[in-house]
């Protein structure tokens, strides 16, 4: 069966995962977008994301590039997908990354509104309204033999941690404090037991963790 996969994650050193306060023109929290600093300047960021040239190599480019392979699949929450609240009548956001989006594969938004299937070039936004169970038989049902990525914000993963779906999770941990924001790990203790760490290693811009289901 394919593993559902978190991939760079990045936490400050007081643990949270976005600050407060997001808007459109902070998406990730005042101060949130610091958190990235270490991912922005590698090759694997420059071409996928940016659609540009260059970057860098080395740790943190492979810890990025890890997570564009052998996934079929995108599910996130709808606070990744935009800063838009409530129904989505009236509202013509389609998303963060313009009307090219870098999946270039099926992407699942939870959500609890509901709202027709978005394509864009190269990808179609689905958004499900029954819950995180459904959101993952539909992703397993669209990558085929391949992964799905669990993207933010940080309620989902912790909804599917939570629930013991998640089968592998990189966290990046960033040495910046934000003081406020939405914590990652919170709530977690019933199914800590669940991951063990099968890999660490720190770069001058981050510290990477990896968590497996045992």
């Amino acid at each position: 069966m394919s593993k559902l996969r978190v991939h760079a994650v990045s936490v400050s050193l007081d643990g949270y995962a976005a600050g407060p306060s997001q808007s459109l023109d902070n998406p990730l929290g005042v101060g949130g977008m610091e958190l990235h600093q270490w991912v922005f300047p590698t090759r694997t960021a420059q071409q996928v994301i940016f659609g540009g040239e260059g970057g860098t190599t080395g740790v943190d480019d492979d810890f990025v590039a890890r997570g564009f392979e052998g996934i079929g699949a995108t599910i996130m929450g709808r606070n990744m997908f935009g800063p838009v609240r409530g129904d989505w009548a009236g509202s013509d956001w389609n998303g963060w990354w313009g009307d090219e989006p870098s999946f270039h594969h099926p992407v699942f938004v939870l959500t609890h509104h509901a709202r027709e299937p978005l394509e864009l070039t190269g990808t179609t936004f689905t958004f499900v309204t029954d819950g995180i169970e459904s959101a993952l038989e539909q992703a397993r049902a669209a990558a085929g033999p391949l992964d799905i990525r669990l993207g933010g914000g940080a309620s989902t993963v912790q909804q599917y941690l939570r629930a013991g779906l998640v089968d592998e999770l990189h966290i990046a941990i960033v040495p910046i404090l934000l003081g406020g924001g939405e914590r990652l790990l919170d709530g977690l203790a019933d199914v800590a037991h669940l991951y063990e760490r099968t890999e660490m290693v720190a770069t001058d811009a981050a510290t990477h963790m990896v968590l497996a289901r045992r």
